[in-house]
């Protein structure tokens, strides 16, 4: 791990991070052919893309929704336990997310408001790369569910041999799944925004995936709506000499394990606490079956902050802006108010950053790569829409109209003024209509008052 040493009043620099910040010209480009391909040939591309990328011949991309039912029954009653339990949680937690529609009204009979409306559809991807993601389907689906979305679509990657992962398929049972579809990548993304014809398209596109995903994600955005433009997974550990070596060691090899581009940051104002974790490396490595893909990451993506005080240690984490954050500190639910930038933050030396992941409730598709500073984990509000409501009474619009048509007669929208302006006669002169009206001089109902010139300045 790369170590940076801040010196007294010294701030952590975001340009000290092993961030790459925007996806790769060369990936963009490759998304952006696939995308354009799928949009305009559809399933023959998609079964293209399989052939190529997958390396499996895909006749029917739906899954028989049978398999759920024989997934349930085939993997260990513990697993399905383990599910269920963990889809409770996810639902009771995200249960207190969902917003009601509100309506308001004035004393003049205006009534305002906001209409919550489900999307149509929402489409999740889940990968099946190096391994697979049972929790990801939990996380991405049941809010969807819990916000009253009908129809949840979810894809993830054909397999050469054995076909879905029974584990991904009994977990879309557990969590309500509508349909699944056989295709992963850029293409299964495109897919879901443009719809072919063996797949309808879908209002929403959720879930991780690797480079090219996230850049068919960006791509199709504006034409579908997507949760956000996820990278590499990372996790952040703010430690005092209170905290385990071990135990503070094992928790950056979670993060490290996903991926040789997970990022682990260990922040500290210890530096001997810092090198005592680093020897715990090699011992836990040692037992590890990813031990290559977790030391690879920790060796080229890790990184120890050593501050010069706490103040400093937690300017660095703000600086990060983690997606997980752990705070192994003495009085650490103490520090939770000084903590401004951070996808999910887990409190004190038992809340291991793994039940987030799987068990405890919040979702774990979390903002990357310093978003934390302006984005939000996966929740219900992005399976809805709001609409505004806005019912005006004839009392109510001659109370608002004439500040609207001064409003828009100082931008020069003359037909804006003339909108309301009509209202404003027909109230004041009790029509029902203009039919066989006289208007008179209509720029005077449009812009009734002449405003005055601005001052130039002196």
């Amino acid at each position: 791990m790369k170590t940076i040493t801040l010196n007294p009043g010294e701030r952590l620099a975001a340009g000290q991070l092993p961030r790459q910040g925007v996806l790769p010209a060369a990936i963009m480009q490759s998304a952006q052919a696939i995308v354009d391909d799928v949009r305009e040939r559809g399933d023959v591309a998609l079964r293209e893309y399989c052939k190529k990328f997958d390396g499996v011949d895909v006749d029917d991309f739906r899954v028989d929704p049978k398999l759920m039912d024989e997934a349930i029954q085939a993997v260990d009653p513990a697993f399905i336990e383990a599910l269920k339990k963990a889809a409770a949680q996810i639902r009771e937690f995200h249960e207190r997310e969902v917003e009601q529609s509100w309506f308001t009204s004035r004393a003049d009979g205006t009534i305002l408001g906001v209409k919550v409306t489900p999307v149509s559809a929402a489409g999740v991807y889940v990968p099946g790369g190096r391994a697979q993601y049972p929790s990801t389907v939990l996380m991405d689906c049941i809010p969807a569910k819990v916000a009253g979305v009908k129809r949840v679509v979810m894809v993830t990657p054909p397999q050469k041999e054995g076909g879905i992962s029974p584990y991904t398929l009994a977990a879309a049972k557990v969590a309500g799944v509508d349909e699944i579809y056989a295709v992963g990548g850029a293409q299964a993304i495109a897919a879901l925004a443009y719809g072919t014809d063996s797949i309808p398209k879908t209002a929403k596109i959720v879930g991780p995936g690797n480079a090219f995903v996230a850049a068919a994600k960006k791509i199709v955005s504006g034409d579908a709506g997507i949760d956000m433009v996820a990278g590499p997974s990372e996790v952040c550990v703010l430690a005092d000499a209170t905290a385990d070596a071990t135990v503070v060691a094992a928790d950056l090899m979670a993060q490290a394990e996903h991926d040789p581009l997970a990022t682990c940051y260990l922040v500290t104002c210890d530096a001997a606490f810092a090198e005592k974790v680093q020897g715990r490396f090699a011992e836990l490595l040692a037992a590890s079956p990813r031990a290559e893909i977790t030391s690879a990451s920790l060796a080229d993506q890790g990184v120890v902050v050593v501050a010069a005080d706490l103040e400093a240690a937690i300017d660095a984490v703000n600086v990060i802006a983690p997606e997980h954050l752990e705070l192994h500190c003495d009085n650490a639910m103490g520090l939770l108010g000084k903590i401004e930038n951070a996808g999910a933050i887990f409190v004190g030396p038992w809340s291991s950053e793994p039940l987030g992941d799987y068990v405890a409730g919040p979702n774990h598709t979390l903002p990357t790569g310093g978003t934390a500073a302006f984005s939000n984990p996966l929740s219900v509000q992005d399976f809805i829409t709001r609409s505004s409501v806005i019912c005006y009474t004839p009392e109510g619009l001659m109370n608002d109209a004439p500040a609207t048509q001064t409003m828009a007669q100082a931008e020069g929208l003359w037909a804006h003024a003339l909108s309301a302006g009509l209202r404003r006669k027909m109230v004041e002169e009790g029509l029902e209509g203009f039919d066989g009206v006289d208007l008179g001089d209509i720029n005077r109902i449009a812009w009734p008052v002449d405003l005055v010139a601005p001052k130039k300045a002196e």
